[in-house]
This record gives C-alpha cells, structure tokens and sequence, in this order.
C-alpha cells in the first residue's frame, strides 16, 4: 500500500505583526511567529504562557500567513523554536521568499543546523537566571557578524559574569552585536548603563521598547 507523506507541522503559539522591541533591530516593523514550548525556566520569564497551548499548523500555513503581511522583517521566538525540528525548513523558505530573519534562542541548543542567512539572537543565560549550567558553550564559535548574543541581567552579580564572558571570548569581535539587557522591574536600568560606562565595555545597552509601549505583560505585541 502507498503511504501519505506526513505534512511538516509546527505547532504555533501566535503570529502577529508589531515593532521590534529589542536588539540591533528594534524600532523596525516585523511579523513575530512565536512557537509553543520551551525546555527552561528562568526566573524572570516574560513569556510563559507560551510553554503551553498553541495550535499545530503546517509549515507551508504558516509560511503563507507571513508572506501575506508583506513584512520585510520576521522573527521567530517562543518559547524556545529550536524544540521544534521544523522551524528549520520555515526559516529557509522565508530566506529564500527574500525576508529578513531573525530567530531568537536560548544558548542551550545547537545553532549550527540554522540557515546561514538568518540572524540568530542567542541569549547566554547569566547566574540569575537559574539555567546558566545550561548554555551550550559550543555555540559560541559558530557566531558571526550576522548574529548578536543577548545577556539578560538581574543583578550585579549577573552583570560582572556576563563582563567576563564578552573578554573571554572576545564577543565583541566574534559577532555583530553583544546586547545588555536589564530584567524588567527587579533592577535599575541606569546601574547597568554605570556600571558598562565605568568598564568602557564594546556593548550596546538596550530596554525592551515594546514594554514601554504597551502594557508590559500584555500578549502579542
């Protein structure tokens, strides 16, 4: 008997359109498709409801939903997209559609499967994020100029660890970007601006704009 070839799912949290609240990227409009599912639990997660819920959806569904904004600038986040093995072919087609993409992942998963056209936004999980341990050292030589690494910092404990990963593996010349980005609410933004001056560290200090937007625990923006 024939067998029907299974049809590439993933399964999806939301997709919706806004501006890029973070990064070397933000102020730009872009469509967001975030997927459900994520195998770490930070302390100061910000989008939790996505470990959980979402709808299966075919690879080719979601693809034609993107394209149909026609937004130049994607973004695939979670959750953690990585968990899922088919956010790899939806990133190429979206590379070869002639979009920007961007993914953004925790440092705990391989980033070498990923598209060489896509900019990948790793986060390096500091101290205070209880999942340190988890960071996936071996990422760290595949970074090029078209990736950035994100440091999300709680306190200055975080922000001195997250200063001696940027000198022990040069981040700042291996990769287009090093990102230092305060925990909403548990710390003062302007301590770490201080505390990067004072070091005259090659970073570049970011807020979450999206959350000074809108209401920062609302959903889809």
């Amino acid at each position: 008997m024939p067998t029907t070839a299974k049809i590439p799912t993933l399964k999806i949290h939301e997709i919706y359109e806004s501006v890029q609240g973070e990064s070397s990227w933000a102020g730009w409009r872009c469509v967001f498709v975030r997927l459900t599912a994520c195998d770490l639990r930070c302390t100061y997660c910000d989008t939790e409801y996505a470990f959980y819920d979402g709808k299966k959806r075919a690879v080719a569904e979601v693809l034609a939903e993107v394209l149909a904004t026609d937004c130049p600038l994607v973004e695939i986040t979670g959750g953690e997209p990585l968990l899922q093995k088919n956010v790899l072919p939806l990133m190429t087609a979206l590379c070869d559609a002639g979009r920007t993409v961007l993914i953004e992942t925790s440092g705990a998963h391989d980033i070498a499967p990923i598209d060489a056209r896509v900019h990948r936004i790793m986060d390096l999980k500091t101290p205070d994020s209880g999942e340190s341990a988890r960071n996936l050292w071996s990422n760290i030589p595949l970074l090029t100029a078209r990736d950035e690494v994100k440091f999300v910092i709680g306190s200055r404990g975080d922000y001195a660890w997250a200063r001696e990963q940027v000198r022990a593996h040069a981040l700042d010349r291996r990769c287009g970007g090093v990102l230092f980005s305060p925990v909403f609410g548990r710390i003062e933004p302007r301590d770490i601006v201080d505390w990067i001056i004072a070091d005259k560290l090659p970073v570049r200090f970011q807020l979450q704009m999206h959350k000074f937007i809108w209401d920062p625990k609302q959903k889809g923006v």
